[in-house]
């Protein structure tokens, strides 16, 4: 296996963890747990498929970011209970996840052009980035409603506060990741430009 091929020792280990919950949740008929835990089995290894499979080549700290963020949302936060048992885990994993669609979206819409940084009106850029992160954050709400509505869970928590306070994070969340992509194309620097960069470099 290619450098470029070679999962993260980190994924390995929440793969393998995955597994073992996976099997005692089996053999304790605990079906919702099953539900949950394969579906979270199944997008971490979706994510490693994309980045091989496709053009489109995704750095390896930005698979095992996706990963570890799968796994701290719908295994963590839902199979271990973490959204009740910590108040801050839900705010903290909106909040990273809308900084990381707004970089990720600034990145995608970025390389329609080709990766220059002057062929685009910088703030058009980060605008489109953010409103597509923002628009990832009220899909996500809107599974978490259909899950609770079809599975009987309880993912909304409080309902609409909880809801009204994701969508709040997830803004402040995707604009800081558009405003970090607007900073690099107005300066070609900025404290995630070398995140921006090795996913540029390796789409050229």
């Amino acid at each position: 296996m290619s450098k470029s091929r070679k999962v993260p020792l980190l994924v390995l280990l929440i793969w393998v963890a995955l597994l073992l919950e996976l099997v005692s949740a089996i053999y304790l008929k605990n079906w919702i747990t099953v539900l949950v835990t394969t579906a979270t089995l199944a997008l971490t290894v979706l994510t490693i498929v994309f980045k091989d499979r496709f053009e489109i080549k995704l750095p390896t700290r930005f698979a095992a970011a996706i990963v570890v963020f799968v796994f701290a949302t719908l295994f963590l936060g839902e199979v271990k209970d973490f959204y009740e048992r910590f108040w801050w885990w839900d705010a903290i994993l909106h909040g990273f996840s809308a900084l990381a669609f707004g970089l990720l979206d600034f990145v995608c819409i970025f390389m329609l052009f080709d990766g220059d940084r002057f062929a685009a009106p910088p703030i058009a850029i980060a605008f489109l980035s953010f409103c597509v992160a923002v628009s990832v954050g009220a899909v996500w709400e809107v599974f978490e409603f259909a899950m609770d509505q079809l599975f009987g869970l309880n993912m909304q928590k409080s309902g609409l506060v909880d809801t009204m306070w994701d969508l709040i994070v997830d803004c402040l969340g995707a604009f800081t990741g558009a405003f970090a992509g607007y900073i690099y194309l107005k300066s070609g620097e900025g404290t995630l430009a070398g995140w921006i960069e090795d996913f540029v470099g390796q789409n050229r």
